[in-house]
């Protein structure tokens, strides 16, 4: 862990100063300030602010990135002293932090990539040795000087895992790529249409791509392989073709780099393995963990249970590809673990930020237009870790009523399905032969499979709609003389007391119990 005011003094007072002190916030990323988008931030981010010109767009990111939970903000003079500004940060307890005129912003995001990489890389007690990463800039460095040209290593999925520290000749793509961690879409966008990803994912020959639009430089790509697999690659600003010479040292590298690669990733997918058993021991019952050690942000939460209706959705149980779909989608540290046969998500109920409740809401909405059988339901709010096992177990009961309740669409919440929930439980308590002995419904049951009529159908409908005969016939698809001609004729076959409401309830009761059934067929003409 460490803190905007560990960043500082790691940068070093010849760049930065914090000019407002708010709190001792964990510095887990560095971004670019977004002046006009609202969705912009997350929690844990250092936030420069290249882009802002005017006191008011400071202030405007003051208040978003104070409201997403961002470490601290960094601006130059005179906007990081202006009194407005240090007034509003210190309001809402966001540190801020100048840096000095004569400092670069690429500069800096050189420098705190490191600090922060190396800071969070994993540690030896749980996930490894962050040793991999500190051997991985190494490499980058050494890469840079083989190829002499600025150097990142990526992953197969073109996530950043390491940079040489000389990056003098980057372009903006380059930038945008460190800062973000992974290429933004438009430069993926291009060296797509060029067939770079294409040949990355079938060959082995090093690529090179000449000098594209808005000044993207010429690179040099090399891909890391192992067994045949694509591990990642390393990716070189170079002003033009490489010496062949050259090219076989970077070939050996990329050798070298393979063997770290296949480290990192089991070091990965122990890390991975380490957070969903806490996140899953906490599902069940937090005992002694604390917030902190299950890496979870500042509550309240909702725990969200993901499936499908009739399991037919194609990502239901799948941790790893939900896991995969979530971070593209923004949230660098997806709270997901499956218990027993249901995978959960644990969310921030406040927000509209990866990782909340409205934003998963979002995502599911909008994978289910091309997987329609997927389905979400949230328990209730949990304000505390001890109420997390309490949110779990009403997320589970509410899906596995998905197919039974009324509303339409992929996401359920508690709170709006509390009606189903109830009659659920009730009827769940008692086995269903029990609450069928007595009163007309058995013996409509029975009239009904004898003799082909509908009037079990008739009856739920006409208490569904409260005796609204227009109504009830609309939901048979029948004319309301129809239906009207049915209640007087099942009235004949048995004694029903529609007018009692405790009648009507054990009615309601015992149609729930009897669960949804198959329509009747009807006597031959």
């Amino acid at each position: 862990m460490i803190t905007v005011a560990g960043v500082v003094d790691a940068v070093g007072a010849a760049l930065l100063k914090v000019v407002v002190a708010a709190g001792a916030a964990e510095v887990r990323d560095v971004t670019l300030a977004e002046v006009d988008d609202a969705t912009s931030g997350q929690s844990g981010d250092l936030v420069l602010g290249a882009g802002i010109g005017t006191a008011e767009q400071a202030l405007a990111v003051v208040a978003r990135y104070a409201q997403a939970g961002a470490a601290g903000l960094v601006l130059k003079p005179p906007l990081a002293a202006h009194p407005a500004v240090r007034a509003a940060a210190a309001e809402r307890h966001l540190t801020l932090v100048e840096l000095q005129s004569h400092g670069s912003w690429a500069q800096l995001v050189w420098l705190l990539r490191g600090v922060i990489d190396r800071a969070v890389a994993p540690g030896p007690a749980d996930t490894g040795e962050s040793g991999v990463y500190d051997e991985l800039f190494a490499l980058a460095d050494a890469t840079a000087a083989v190829v002499d040209a600025p150097v990142t290593i990526e992953d197969a999925q073109s996530r950043v895992l390491a940079y040489s520290s000389r990056q003098d000749r980057a372009d903006p793509a380059r930038v945008s790529t460190i800062v973000g961690r992974r290429a933004p879409g438009n430069v993926i966008a291009h060296f797509r249409s060029r067939g770079v990803f294409r040949k990355l994912a079938t060959g082995t020959e090093l690529i090179f791509v000449p000098q594209g639009p808005d000044g993207t430089l010429p690179r040099l790509i090399i891909p890391i392989r192992a067994g045949g697999e694509l591990l990642g690659s390393i990716w070189a600003v170079v002003d033009g073709p490489v010496p062949d010479e050259r090219l076989r040292d970077l070939q050996g590298t990329a050798s070298v780099l393979a063997l770290h690669l296949l480290r990192l990733r089991v070091q990965a997918d122990v890390a991975r393995r380490v957070s969903a058993e806490r996140l899953r021991a906490a599902l069940r019952a937090p005992g002694r963990m604390g917030q902190e050690e299950l890496a979870l942000p500042r509550g309240p939460w909702r725990v969200v249970a993901l499936g499908a209706h009739g399991g037919t959705g194609e990502l239901v149980d799948n941790l790893a590809l939900w896991e995969s779909i979530t971070r593209r989608h923004g949230w660098r540290q997806p709270l997901i673990a499956d218990v027993g046969d249901v995978l959960f998500a644990v969310l921030v109920e406040e927000g509209d930020s990866p990782g909340s409740r409205r934003w998963m809401e979002r995502l599911i909405r909008d994978i289910a237009v091309h997987d329609p059988g997927l389905c979400a339901a949230s328990g209730g709010v949990a304000r505390n870790l001890t109420d997390l096992p309490r949110s779990r177990g009403e997320a589970a009961e509410l899906l596995a009523l998905t197919g039974l309740t009324r509303q339409r669409g992929p996401v359920l919440r508690f709170e709006d399905q509390w009606a189903e929930v109830v009659v659920h439980r009730v009827v769940s308590a008692v086995p269903s032969a029990d609450l069928l002995v007595g009163g007309p419904l058995p013996d409509l049951v029975a009239h009904d499979r004898r003799h082909g009529t509908d009037y079990v159908a008739t009856v739920a409908a006409w208490l569904e709609q409260q005796g609204d005969p227009k109504k009830a016939a609309r939901q048979l698809h029948v004319h309301p003389n129809t239906l009207r001609y049915r209640m007087r004729r099942l009235a004949e076959v048995v004694a029903v007391d529609l007018e009692s409401p405790r009648a009507r309830l054990a009615l309601q009761l015992q149609l729930a119990a009897l669960g949804p059934a198959p329509a009747a067929p009807r006597p031959p003409a």
